[in-house]
């Protein structure tokens, strides 16, 4: 099932200035399904935050189209099912954790009783618990991102929208917060992450989407982003024997007692380089792709993109 839709999705802002219009958002196409935790990767400026401010209604598209559950940005009905976390928050500071939840559930149509069970488990949750009386103007920057993580889940959402959801957390509030998504992603429920983290986005994603510029300039598993599947590690007994493969094949990028390194022109080549070194008598103990991490992908991708524009 697709929970968020969005077509040929153009934002435009208006300046009035010599310098020209900014364009936030240039024709980008995506879908998220039901279950997906999906990241939303770029430097800033990218378009990132425009982004979530058009599907919820906040900002208008200047074209495309945008929908939350089938519905468009402009039916109140489609934020129903939605949480949101924006980045840089400011809860009123006069609130305590527990009025924030109690303002937010409000606002959704929610009974006394539900609010006063739900902020209970969702207290307990994020860490807060011991803090449901302590006015939010106390709080440091990671329990605000705590309990505005709790508040984006108050109504038990379909779909939560992250704004930098582990800003300004401590390590193991990190680890916490990532053991709560991987929870709510395990009970059927979507999730957009917007963050500069790589590592934690990594962690967690299942595909993301590189913007630049306002484009989206790749969508793709973060599996198929991290994995170099032209190049394989192959453990074996090389000793001090030296290995040539035909360069239709590929070619051997380093070699050592311990094994070899390669790099194939495709990937069903690997099973040649194994014939091949097995016809020698080499023992092989291991083959495993290269990798590396989202972020250096990351680096690679924008790179590219900057390169390839005139």
């Amino acid at each position: 099932m697709t929970v968020i839709d969005v077509q040929d999705l153009t934002k435009v802002y208006r300046t009035g200035m010599r310098k020209g219009d900014i364009v936030a958002l240039d024709s980008v196409s995506l879908s998220i399904g039901m279950g997906e935790i999906f990241g939303l990767l770029g430097p800033n400026g990218a378009g990132k935050t425009t982004l979530f401010k058009v599907l919820l209604g906040i900002t208008q598209a200047t074209s495309g189209e945008a929908s939350l559950f089938g519905r468009p940005p402009s039916d109140p009905k489609s934020r129903l099912q939605v949480g949101y976390l924006p980045e840089n928050h400011r809860f009123p500071f006069h609130l305590t954790g527990l009025g924030l939840l109690e303002f937010s559930a409000r606002m959704y149509g929610m009974s006394q009783s539900e609010i006063d069970q739900r902020s209970e488990e969702l207290l307990e949750l994020v860490g807060m618990a011991r803090w449901v009386d302590t006015k939010i103007s106390k709080y440091s920057k990671g329990m605000g991102q705590r309990i505005g993580l709790a508040q984006a889940m108050i109504s038990d959402p379909d779909v939560l929208l992250l704004d930098e959801p582990t800003d300004g957390v401590d390590p193991v509030g990190k680890i916490e917060i990532r053991k709560v998504l991987e929870r709510i992603r395990s009970d059927g429920k979507s999730i957009v992450l917007n963050s500069h983290l790589l590592s934690e986005v990594e962690s967690m994603a299942d595909r993301v989407a590189i913007l630049s510029k306002g484009r989206i300039i790749k969508i793709s598993s973060v599996e198929d982003l991290t994995s170099r599947k032209s190049q394989y590690d192959i453990e074996a007994d090389m000793g001090s024997r030296l290995i040539e493969i035909p360069p239709e094949i590929g070619k051997v990028v380093v070699v050592t007692a311990r094994g070899m390194t390669v790099e194939l022109t495709k990937r069903d080549n690997v099973n040649y380089v194994i014939d091949h070194l097995r016809m020698k008598k080499i023992s092989i103990y291991s083959v495993t792709p290269v990798k590396v991490s989202l972020e250096q992908s990351f680096i690679e991708t924008i790179t590219e993109d900057a390169e390839s524009q005139p």
